[in-house]
């Protein structure tokens, strides 16, 4: 196996950040209805909003959807919002170190989806 396969395979055995993080500023939930991937972040922002202090995800996926969510978790921490609004699917496939088929970029894709989507109601 791969060394790409076996870290994709680590982060969804053992995700990083999975669970609920209290005294959470922001939340964010994203359904991927073709396949039934769920994700819900929760996110703490520094006290002047601008960066992310913490970050939990909770849900259920496939392999990549959630070896996404705990890769994203980890290095989003940390990060400005502007510098996370500028993620996006290259950025993720080299998280990942993989090319992605097309049925699998809405899993991939959905873990920043919901982060993007929690963090600019913030601006």
């Amino acid at each position: 196996m791969d060394l790409y396969r076996e870290q994709i395979l680590d982060h969804y055995k053992h995700p990083r950040n999975f669970g609920h993080l209290e005294g959470a500023n922001i939340m964010s939930e994203e359904i991927n209805v073709s396949c039934g991937d769920k994700i819900a972040i929760e996110i703490l922002l520094s006290d002047d909003k601008k960066s992310i202090t913490d970050i939990r995800f909770s849900g259920e996926g496939c392999a990549i959807n959630q070896a996404s969510a705990s890769m994203l978790t980890e290095v989003v921490k940390g990060m400005t919002i502007v510098e996370v609004m500028k993620l996006d699917l290259p950025y993720i496939e080299k998280l990942l170190g993989t090319t992605l088929t097309p049925s699998r970029v809405k899993c991939a894709l959905l873990p920043l989806e919901a982060i993007h989507k929690a963090v600019s109601s913030v601006r």
